[in-house]
């Protein structure tokens, strides 16, 4: 099993979460980087934290995009260094 290494953080209901959703799930299948998603509902930190930016994505820990999510820079962000 593949190491989370994108973490998309949203909450149910969220039209711009299934968009990223879908974006991250195909470019991670292709990658094979493993991913996880978490709701803000959950966390309260995360509630606190990005509340007005989501769905956020993090790569590797650090803040990559938020609100919407292109496959490109994604796909290049989990390239092979």
């Amino acid at each position: 099993m593949a190491e989370d290494r994108v973490i998309l953080v949203g909450k149910p209901g969220c039209h711009l979460c299934d968009d990223a959703r879908a974006v991250v799930a195909a470019v991670c299948a292709d990658t094979g980087a493993g991913w996880v998603e978490v709701s803000i509902l959950d966390d309260p930190e995360l509630a606190d934290r990005y509340a007005e930016q989501i769905p956020v994505v993090l790569v590797d820990g650090v803040v990559h995009d938020f609100w919407r999510v292109d496959a490109r820079r994604l796909r290049e962000a989990l390239a092979p260094q």
